[in-house]
Protein backbone atom coordinates (compact mmCIF):
# COMPACT_ATOMS: atom_id res chain seq x y z
CA UNK A 1 0.00 0.00 0.00
CA UNK A 2 1.20 3.42 -0.83
CA UNK A 3 1.57 6.31 1.06
CA UNK A 4 -1.18 8.22 -0.88
CA UNK A 5 -3.06 5.42 -0.15
CA UNK A 6 -2.21 4.83 3.67
CA UNK A 7 -3.33 8.59 3.89
CA UNK A 8 -6.33 8.29 2.24
CA UNK A 9 -7.72 5.44 4.84
CA UNK A 10 -6.76 6.90 7.39
CA UNK A 11 -8.64 10.16 6.64
CA UNK A 12 -11.64 7.86 5.45
CA UNK A 13 -11.46 6.53 9.19
CA UNK A 14 -11.34 10.10 10.64
CA UNK A 15 -14.18 10.91 8.72
CA UNK A 16 -16.04 8.30 9.45
CA UNK A 17 -15.25 8.07 13.49
CA UNK A 18 -13.75 11.16 14.23
CA UNK A 19 -10.55 9.67 15.94
CA UNK A 20 -8.24 7.33 14.99
CA UNK A 21 -5.99 5.48 17.23
CA UNK A 22 -2.22 4.06 15.75
CA UNK A 23 -2.65 0.37 16.96
CA UNK A 24 -6.07 -0.03 15.25
CA UNK A 25 -5.56 1.69 12.08
CA UNK A 26 -1.67 -0.62 12.11
CA UNK A 27 -3.84 -3.73 12.19
CA UNK A 28 -6.61 -2.77 9.54
CA UNK A 29 -4.01 -1.18 7.14
CA UNK A 30 -1.69 -4.07 7.95
CA UNK A 31 1.12 -1.92 8.39
CA UNK A 32 3.50 -1.68 11.43
CA UNK A 33 2.50 1.07 13.95
CA UNK A 34 5.60 2.86 13.59
CA UNK A 35 4.37 3.89 9.99
CA UNK A 36 0.52 4.85 11.43
CA UNK A 37 2.60 7.05 13.58
CA UNK A 38 4.94 8.57 10.99
CA UNK A 39 1.86 9.15 8.54
CA UNK A 40 -0.15 10.64 11.12
CA UNK A 41 2.56 13.23 12.31
CA UNK A 42 2.84 14.00 8.29
CA UNK A 43 -0.87 14.64 8.50
CA UNK A 44 -0.69 16.74 11.68
CA UNK A 45 2.22 18.91 9.80
CA UNK A 46 -0.49 19.45 7.39
CA UNK A 47 -3.18 20.51 9.50
CA UNK A 48 -5.76 17.94 8.19
CA UNK A 49 -6.26 16.24 11.93
CA UNK A 50 -4.59 16.79 15.46
CA UNK A 51 -2.24 14.65 17.08
CA UNK A 52 -3.34 12.37 20.26
CA UNK A 53 -1.54 10.59 22.41
CA UNK A 54 -2.34 7.10 20.79
CA UNK A 55 -3.52 8.37 18.13
CA UNK A 56 -5.53 11.47 16.19
CA UNK A 57 -8.55 13.43 16.09
CA UNK A 58 -10.35 15.56 13.59
CA UNK A 59 -10.39 19.23 13.59
CA UNK A 60 -13.24 20.71 15.39
CA UNK A 61 -17.07 18.86 15.41
CA UNK A 62 -17.17 18.46 12.09
CA UNK A 63 -14.62 17.01 9.74
CA UNK A 64 -14.25 17.53 5.73
CA UNK A 65 -12.24 15.50 3.82
CA UNK A 66 -10.08 17.44 1.40
CA UNK A 67 -10.82 17.78 -2.11
CA UNK A 68 -7.45 15.24 -3.33
CA UNK A 69 -8.53 12.65 -0.42
CA UNK A 70 -12.25 12.89 -1.54
CA UNK A 71 -11.55 12.20 -5.03
CA UNK A 72 -10.35 8.35 -4.55
CA UNK A 73 -14.13 7.51 -2.92
CA UNK A 74 -16.21 6.29 -5.75
CA UNK A 75 -13.79 7.37 -8.26
CA UNK A 76 -15.61 4.69 -11.27
CA UNK A 77 -18.92 6.25 -10.90
CA UNK A 78 -17.85 9.56 -10.57
CA UNK A 79 -16.33 9.27 -14.03
CA UNK A 80 -19.76 7.61 -15.73
CA UNK A 81 -21.71 10.43 -14.07
CA UNK A 82 -19.26 12.81 -15.63
CA UNK A 83 -19.65 11.45 -18.64
CA UNK A 84 -23.33 11.44 -18.89
CA UNK A 85 -23.32 14.93 -17.60
CA UNK A 86 -21.14 16.33 -20.42
CA UNK A 87 -23.84 14.83 -22.19
CA UNK A 88 -26.18 16.61 -21.88
CA UNK A 89 -23.93 19.79 -22.91
CA UNK A 90 -24.07 21.08 -25.86
CA UNK A 91 -20.97 22.99 -28.33
CA UNK A 92 -21.20 26.72 -27.69
CA UNK A 93 -22.75 26.77 -24.59
CA UNK A 94 -22.03 28.55 -20.97
CA UNK A 95 -21.34 26.26 -18.68
CA UNK A 96 -21.29 26.62 -14.47
CA UNK A 97 -19.56 24.41 -12.70
CA UNK A 98 -19.31 24.29 -8.78
CA UNK A 99 -16.41 22.62 -6.77
CA UNK A 100 -16.01 19.22 -5.75
CA UNK A 101 -15.09 15.98 -6.94
CA UNK A 102 -17.55 15.50 -9.40
CA UNK A 103 -17.80 18.92 -10.85
CA UNK A 104 -14.17 18.20 -11.72
CA UNK A 105 -14.45 15.13 -13.68
CA UNK A 106 -16.85 16.52 -15.64
CA UNK A 107 -14.56 19.68 -16.81
CA UNK A 108 -11.99 17.24 -17.70
CA UNK A 109 -14.37 15.20 -19.94
CA UNK A 110 -15.39 18.61 -21.11
CA UNK A 111 -11.76 19.83 -21.57
CA UNK A 112 -11.00 16.23 -23.57
CA UNK A 113 -13.96 16.95 -25.74
CA UNK A 114 -13.00 20.38 -26.72
CA UNK A 115 -9.88 19.11 -27.53
CA UNK A 116 -10.69 16.22 -29.81
CA UNK A 117 -13.38 18.87 -31.76
CA UNK A 118 -11.07 21.45 -32.91
CA UNK A 119 -7.73 18.93 -32.89
CA UNK A 120 -7.77 19.58 -37.08
CA UNK A 121 -9.38 23.20 -37.37
CA UNK A 122 -7.34 24.54 -39.97
CA UNK A 123 -8.26 28.08 -38.11
CA UNK A 124 -9.14 29.63 -34.76
CA UNK A 125 -12.62 29.09 -34.07
CA UNK A 126 -15.63 30.40 -31.29
CA UNK A 127 -14.44 29.00 -28.18
CA UNK A 128 -15.95 25.34 -28.12
CA UNK A 129 -17.71 25.99 -24.62
CA UNK A 130 -17.71 28.68 -22.25
CA UNK A 131 -16.77 27.80 -18.43
CA UNK A 132 -17.77 29.55 -15.39
CA UNK A 133 -16.79 28.24 -12.26
CA UNK A 134 -15.69 29.02 -8.78
CA UNK A 135 -13.41 26.26 -8.10
CA UNK A 136 -9.54 27.11 -8.83
CA UNK A 137 -8.63 23.82 -9.61
CA UNK A 138 -11.31 23.50 -12.38
CA UNK A 139 -10.08 26.96 -13.46
CA UNK A 140 -6.32 25.68 -13.26
CA UNK A 141 -6.95 22.54 -15.40
CA UNK A 142 -9.14 24.65 -18.04
CA UNK A 143 -7.06 27.50 -18.47
CA UNK A 144 -4.49 25.39 -20.45
CA UNK A 145 -7.17 24.90 -22.85
CA UNK A 146 -7.53 27.35 -25.61
CA UNK A 147 -11.52 25.85 -26.76
CA UNK A 148 -12.63 26.63 -23.77
CA UNK A 149 -13.04 30.16 -22.35
CA UNK A 150 -12.60 30.08 -18.86
CA UNK A 151 -14.56 32.97 -16.15
CA UNK A 152 -13.40 32.77 -12.07
CA UNK A 153 -15.49 34.39 -10.27
CA UNK A 154 -13.51 36.47 -7.56
CA UNK A 155 -13.81 35.31 -3.56
CA UNK A 156 -11.98 33.68 -0.85
CA UNK A 157 -10.61 30.14 -1.40
CA UNK A 158 -11.61 27.43 0.76
CA UNK A 159 -8.41 25.30 0.98
CA UNK A 160 -11.02 21.88 1.28
CA UNK A 161 -12.61 22.17 -1.43
CA UNK A 162 -10.62 25.13 -3.51
CA UNK A 163 -13.77 26.99 -3.61
CA UNK A 164 -14.25 30.27 -3.97
CA UNK A 165 -16.99 32.28 -1.83
CA UNK A 166 -18.22 35.45 -0.54
CA UNK A 167 -19.51 38.78 -1.91
CA UNK A 168 -17.00 38.60 -4.66
CA UNK A 169 -17.93 35.71 -6.14
CA UNK A 170 -22.07 36.68 -6.14
CA UNK A 171 -20.61 39.71 -7.54
CA UNK A 172 -19.42 37.96 -10.71
CA UNK A 173 -22.63 35.28 -10.99
CA UNK A 174 -24.49 38.42 -10.86
CA UNK A 175 -23.33 39.30 -14.12
CA UNK A 176 -23.56 36.39 -16.02
CA UNK A 177 -26.24 34.10 -18.07
CA UNK A 178 -25.61 30.42 -18.02
CA UNK A 179 -27.27 27.97 -20.23
CA UNK A 180 -26.81 25.13 -18.06
CA UNK A 181 -25.43 24.88 -14.20
CA UNK A 182 -23.60 21.45 -12.91
CA UNK A 183 -24.35 20.99 -9.69
CA UNK A 184 -21.94 19.05 -7.29
CA UNK A 185 -23.53 18.73 -3.68
CA UNK A 186 -23.20 16.92 -0.29
CA UNK A 187 -26.97 15.38 -0.05
CA UNK A 188 -30.06 15.20 -1.78
CA UNK A 189 -33.08 14.81 0.05
CA UNK A 190 -37.00 14.89 -1.64
CA UNK A 191 -38.37 17.29 0.62
CA UNK A 192 -35.76 19.50 0.88
CA UNK A 193 -33.85 19.47 -2.33
CA UNK A 194 -30.30 19.68 -2.78
CA UNK A 195 -27.66 20.30 -0.01
CA UNK A 196 -24.31 21.01 1.11
CA UNK A 197 -21.96 21.36 4.17
CA UNK A 198 -21.37 25.24 4.36
CA UNK A 199 -23.73 27.99 3.72
CA UNK A 200 -20.91 29.91 1.84
CA UNK A 201 -20.66 27.18 -0.71
CA UNK A 202 -24.49 26.83 -0.79
CA UNK A 203 -24.88 30.66 -1.12
CA UNK A 204 -22.91 30.57 -4.12
CA UNK A 205 -24.46 27.16 -5.83
CA UNK A 206 -27.63 28.71 -5.45
CA UNK A 207 -26.57 31.47 -7.72
CA UNK A 208 -25.34 29.21 -10.12
CA UNK A 209 -28.63 27.39 -10.14
CA UNK A 210 -30.55 30.63 -10.47
CA UNK A 211 -28.44 32.15 -13.66
CA UNK A 212 -29.13 28.94 -15.55
CA UNK A 213 -31.60 28.08 -17.95
CA UNK A 214 -30.82 24.00 -16.97
CA UNK A 215 -29.58 22.68 -13.50
CA UNK A 216 -28.05 19.23 -13.57
CA UNK A 217 -26.80 17.77 -9.90
CA UNK A 218 -24.04 15.19 -10.34
CA UNK A 219 -24.04 13.12 -7.54
CA UNK A 220 -23.01 9.93 -6.70
CA UNK A 221 -25.95 6.93 -4.63
CA UNK A 222 -24.08 7.58 -1.37
CA UNK A 223 -25.63 11.27 -1.79
CA UNK A 224 -29.01 9.95 -2.26
CA UNK A 225 -31.84 10.47 0.83
CA UNK A 226 -29.37 12.01 2.89
CA UNK A 227 -29.22 15.69 4.37
CA UNK A 228 -26.55 17.87 4.73
CA UNK A 229 -26.80 21.48 7.03
CA UNK A 230 -26.92 24.21 4.10
CA UNK A 231 -29.57 23.94 1.58
CA UNK A 232 -28.85 24.81 -2.05
CA UNK A 233 -32.28 24.63 -3.68
CA UNK A 234 -35.29 23.15 -3.85
CA UNK A 235 -35.95 19.88 -6.19
CA UNK A 236 -38.01 22.17 -8.60
CA UNK A 237 -35.17 23.99 -9.51
CA UNK A 238 -33.27 20.95 -11.11
CA UNK A 239 -34.05 19.63 -14.50
CA UNK A 240 -31.37 16.48 -14.46
CA UNK A 241 -30.20 14.26 -11.60
CA UNK A 242 -27.38 12.20 -12.64
CA UNK A 243 -26.48 9.35 -10.23
CA UNK A 244 -24.77 6.24 -10.59
CA UNK A 245 -26.77 2.68 -10.83
CA UNK A 246 -26.72 2.22 -6.91
CA UNK A 247 -29.39 4.34 -6.52
CA UNK A 248 -32.32 2.38 -4.57
CA UNK A 249 -35.51 1.94 -5.63
CA UNK A 250 -37.25 4.22 -3.87
CA UNK A 251 -34.79 7.69 -3.98
CA UNK A 252 -35.30 7.22 -7.92
CA UNK A 253 -39.25 6.91 -7.37
CA UNK A 254 -39.14 9.86 -5.74
CA UNK A 255 -37.11 11.91 -7.97
CA UNK A 256 -38.92 10.95 -10.78
CA UNK A 257 -42.53 11.82 -8.77
CA UNK A 258 -41.12 15.49 -8.86
CA UNK A 259 -40.75 15.62 -12.51
CA UNK A 260 -36.93 15.09 -12.45
CA UNK A 261 -35.20 13.57 -15.18
CA UNK A 262 -33.26 10.83 -13.61
CA UNK A 263 -30.00 9.20 -15.37
CA UNK A 264 -28.25 6.50 -13.19
CA UNK A 265 -25.12 4.95 -15.34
Amino acid sequence: MSKHERWNALLELLAAEGRVEVEEAAGALRVSPATIRRDLDELAGQQMLVRTRGGAVAHGVSYELPLRYKSARHASEKQRIAAAAADLIGQGEVVGLNGGTTTTEVARVLALRAGGAHRDAPEPRAPFLTVVTNALNIAGELAVRPQIKIVVTGGVARPQTYELVGPLAAGVLGEVVLDVAVLGVDALDAELGVMTRHEDEASVSRQFAERARRVVVVADSSKMGRRAFARICGLERVDVVVTDAGIDGESATRLKDAGIRLLAV
